[in-house]
């Protein structure tokens, strides 16, 4: 039975073969080492054990936010879908930053029955990143585990990395995005009421409730699917402060129109996936340029998801 855990106390595991990171977006470079983990210790009929961390180390260090390409709970939705036994969010801390490589290696071994240790290639932990491969693999003789070191996966464009993507999803480029992380950028949230304008001009959108500490694309209008439980909708959705309407909004709103669909939906969780930019938002001088141009949005969308 695979869980998900927010410390190391609450795991009770033994042998573990064990892959520490970020693995913000678990994107094609992550999955290569998780699958290979998942592999080999299934082979060995020893448990898969993530470790990951939330906030951002570099959030706690630097003193600068870094939006998150996903949250802790997509983060463990993904690494189960890959076959990982137990998915570990350790919180992130000063106190923690401060843990030497010996002290930090010694709690996973007393915490997990650590086995194998499975790293990419430029991996450290510890203070100062102290904890590189070899001195991990000093320490691991004398605690009894373990390491192996996988080389980073790279495309057309270099190394795959969350840096990378986060730039991709920041500018609005949701295709090359999708390409590094080998699935579509999503968000998601419940929806709550907006100021029901859609409405009064028959295009009703859902206004999804999004986690702030996730990264945004772009303002624009994407074509994207809707994922409503089990049913899939296209989506002409709107991320941005709705100039038209609300100019001297801070945080943009994320709004989804959804194609051939009339039900109430308030309260519920929707999920939508980036599948293309449509374009830039515009601030329109009436209202009727507006409806215009959104049946040009959802025309394109249609096309986009055919």
């Amino acid at each position: 039975m695979m869980r998900h855990y927010h410390s190391l106390e609450e795991v009770s595991t033994q042998n573990a073969w064990l892959t520490v990171g970020v693995f913000d977006g678990v994107h094609r470079g992550h999955q290569r080492i998780i699958q290979k983990l998942v592999h080999d210790a299934h082979a060995q009929a020893e448990p898969a054990v993530v470790l990951t961390f939330f906030p951002h180390p570099a959030t706690v260090l630097s003193g600068h936010e870094i939006k998150c390409l996903t949250t802790p709970e997509e983060r463990a939705d993904h690494l189960i879908n890959l076959g990982v036994d137990h998915v570990i969010t350790q919180r992130f801390t000063r106190d923690l930053s401060t843990a030497t490589a010996y002290e930090y290696m010694t709690q996973l071994k007393q915490s997990l029955g650590l086995k194998h240790l499975l790293i990419g290639y430029d991996f450290a932990l510890g203070k100062g990143r102290e904890g590189n491969a070899a001195r991990l693999t000093e320490i691991g003789k004398e605690l009894d585990y373990t390491v192996e070191v996988v080389d980073a996966l790279s495309d057309e464009s270099g190394v795959i990395s969350s840096t990378e993507i986060r730039k991709l999803v920041a500018t609005g480029n949701v295709v090359e995005a999708a390409k590094l992380l080998g699935y579509q950028y999503s968000m998601s949230g419940v929806v709550i009421r907006g100021a029901g304008r859609g409405r009064t001009i028959n295009f009703p959108t859902a206004n999804v409730d999004y986690s702030k500490q996730k990264a945004a694309p772009s303002n624009g209008i994407y074509a994207c699917w809707a994922h409503l439980g089990e049913e899939k909708f296209m989506a002409a959705t709107n991320i941005g402060f709705n100039p038209t309407f609300t100019p001297e909004r801070q945080d943009p709103s994320l709004e989804a129109y959804l194609l051939d669909f009339d039900r109430d939906i308030y309260g519920q969780s929707l999920r939508l996936e980036f599948v293309a930019r449509i374009r830039d938002e515009l601030k329109f001088n009436s209202v009727e340029a507006l409806i215009e141009k959104i049946y040009d949005d959802v025309d394109r969308t249609r096309e986009l998801l055919a």
